[in-house]
């Protein structure tokens, strides 16, 4: 899922550079948000995948419900 077209919008995506200052100010938050997302990919890639269900047996199989 690509989300850098949500986070930023198009205005700012096509106004112009108006000084160095600004400039170096986009650049920086454009490298402080490539951080945080490949930080969010790491973390989400180190999750443990889910216990499998169980398929046999008596317990683990059933879920009783009452109304």
């Amino acid at each position: 899922m690509d989300i850098t077209s949500l986070a930023v919008s198009p205005a700012a995506m096509t106004a112009t550079q108006g000084s160095p200052a600004e400039a170096a100010q986009t650049l920086m938050l454009r490298k402080a948000m490539d951080m945080q997302a490949s930080s969010a990919s790491a973390l989400i890639q180190a999750l443990p995948q889910p216990a499998a269900l169980a398929t046999s047996g008596s317990v683990g199989r059933n879920l009783n419900t009452y109304a």
